[in-house]
């Protein structure tokens, strides 16, 4: 059978729609790119697999022909986990204007949860890790890199979100390069005053998150804001009972930000454990830190049910941000007693 009668066949079977064959084969154009969009869309909501923080260490020392020093796993995992956010499939999809980036909400939410620690550990590294003491001097590199992931996340054009947070990863690069380079060397310190100051801000995050994933069911709570001050002042009255819920739109937002979150925190503890381990062991305290990765870990089950469910806790239907909620609180109290153990002489 010849093309011109292959075609002939294919429009001989489309009906005629007030008389216009070509409205039924717009239609199914339509319907195709509908399809593909969805499958696109479920295609790029797929999470990255976490990575071995050791083996890439290895593969970016290799290519940088640099030696494994202190501060080069946590430095190498933090650019790995840029790199990842701008090119998984899809690419950045949180400042998306376009199908089918543009409706989609997980992936953008786990990305924003990502990002968040990638800013909190870059503000780390610029402040703390890269200093002998609050009165030295900065890292160059760093004091460029920490601004840049802290730009706005949903640019997407003059400049783009994507465009600022690979010159940060750039100025991670230049600060990994000269980690181990004599002539313009960087350092990371490795103290445990350090670590806690980052630990602090962890703590803080996961605190936060679990309060909104357990507001997935309203609830009322009593305000604690000045408790434990007996001075202690606000600058505006709130009652003395406050009602937490998150809307319901929302709800599969901020559990899939704590995935991101997750997700982040165990890359970055499992890099910690390889740079500070001489400290942890010093202040026996690294069976703590791989208890806190162990309790983040479960966030990530693969999550089977095709949406968030919200059940009332104790009630029929299951609910997903409980449960994320319960790991998150769980990591959040270790981190508390593993910030103890190191303030501990």
């Amino acid at each position: 059978m010849g093309l011109g009668s292959w075609k002939e066949r294919l429009f001989d079977s489309i009906p005629d729609i007030n008389g216009h064959r070509w409205g039924k084969a717009i239609a199914i154009v339509v319907a195709l790119y509908v399809i593909a969009m969805i499958v696109l869309g479920v295609y790029w909501s797929q999470e990255p697999e976490a990575f071995d923080v050791n083996e890439n260490a290895i593969v970016m020392a290799s290519k940088l022909n640099r030696p494994i020093v202190v501060g080069f796993t946590s430095t190498a995992s933090a650019i790995t986990i840029g790199e990842i956010i701008l090119n998984k499939p899809g690419g950045y999809t949180r400042n998306d204007i376009a199908p089918p980036g543009v409706f989609m909400d997980n992936m953008p939410n786990w990305e924003f949860g990502v990002l968040v620690q990638l800013r909190d550990f870059t503000r780390a590294m610029r402040k703390d890790f890269s200093r002998s003491q609050s009165q030295s001097k900065e890292d160059p590199d760093l004091a460029i890199a920490e601004p840049q992931f802290n730009f706005d996340s949903k640019s997407w054009a003059l400049p783009s979100s994507e465009g600022e947070y690979q010159r940060g990863i750039d100025k991670l690069d230049s600060y990994l390069l000269r980690l181990s380079d004599n002539k313009n060397p960087a350092q990371f310190y490795t103290r445990a005053d350090n670590l806690t100051q980052w630990l602090r801000d962890v703590e803080t995050r996961l605190g936060s998150l679990s309060q909104r994933l357990s507001a997935s069911v309203g609830k009322t709570r009593l305000n604690t804001d000045l408790a434990g001050d007996a001075s202690a002042e606000q600058s505006t009255p709130a009652a003395a009972e406050l009602q937490v819920k998150t809307p319901w739109t929302q709800i599969d937002d901020v559990f899939y930000e704590a995935r991101g979150t997750s997700w982040a925190l165990i890359e970055l503890l499992q890099a910690i454990e390889v740079d500070f381990q001489d400290v942890l062991e010093k202040k026996n305290a690294l069976v703590s830190l791989r208890q806190i990765i162990r309790e983040l870990e479960e966030t990530q089950a693969t999550v089977w049910s095709p949406v968030i469910l919200n059940g009332s806790g104790f009630g029929v239907l299951a609910n997903h941000s409980l449960v994320m909620a319960n790991y998150i609180s769980r990591a959040n109290a270790a981190i508390i007693d593993l910030r103890t153990l190191l303030a501990q002489g």
